[in-house]
């Protein structure tokens, strides 16, 4: 992360922080040490709360009696629920993307933002991946035009579940998701709604049963029913 300078504005504290959590630098389960938060980031305490209660809003950390502030660590059921309504978001942001893709400025847009997904290199590493999975799942809902459904993106937290699973991502599985995205790629450019709906749906179908094979370890106890 960017030094920030004193005095910052507290939404630069939390983009920072966001951004970090999102590219994998903090993992689910990690504690976020104010001192050392303060220190690098050059702000105040308070405004550091401020930034972990706004967090904590947005679902991506969780305060613990005792512990403080943590990235927030996902259940089995909660992802799987997450996967459910996830599914339904993408098709439907992919199904606009197409649409939209007669566009030329949408298109152009979209083909810039997605472009290294034709890359055929292996990707070597896995924080790389994740930041360049977030791109590409990102963009497809920028082309969708729907400005309510990319604030929905935001509060899914498939970045989460990606960093939760980072350490079981083979580069078999890798290259799956890659040659994925580039079919769900093809379709929107070919103004393909089906096809883009298809793809997406088979997409979030195979990650959602792979965080499912996960062994229980990976994912914290599921809340107790209220």
């Amino acid at each position: 992360m960017q030094k920030t300078t004193h005095g910052a504005k507290g939404e630069s504290v939390v983009q920072a922080l966001r951004t970090a959590i999102h590219g994998g630098r903090y993992v689910p389960g990690q504690r976020l040490v104010e001192a050392d938060l303060t220190s690098e980031l050059g702000v105040s305490r308070s405004l550091l709360r401020e930034a972990f209660r706004i967090l904590s809003a947005e679902g991506l950390i969780e305060t613990v009696p005792n512990r403080g502030a943590l990235v927030k660590r996902l259940s089995r059921r909660e992802a799987m629920e997450l996967f459910e309504i996830r599914m339904e978001l993408e098709a439907l942001s992919a199904r606009l993307a197409a649409k939209n893709a007669a566009s030329e400025p949408i298109r152009a847009r979209f083909e810039e933002e997605i472009c290294e997904v034709w890359d055929e290199s292996p990707r070597i590493s896995t924080a790389a991946y994740l930041a360049e999975n977030e791109r590409f799942h990102g963009a497809v809902f920028s082309a969708s035009g729907n400005g309510q459904l990319k604030v929905l993106n935001g509060q899914m937290r498939l970045s989460l579940i990606m960093a939760q699973i980072a350490n079981s991502l083979t580069a078999s599985e890798i290259g799956k998701s890659i040659n994925e995205h580039r079919a769900i790629a093809m379709a929107i450019l070919q103004g393909d709604e089906a096809a883009a709906d298809a793809g997406s749906r088979a997409h979030l179908a195979r990650a959602r049963d792979f965080v499912a094979s996960m062994p229980d370890n990976v994912f914290r106890a599921d809340p107790k029913p209220t």
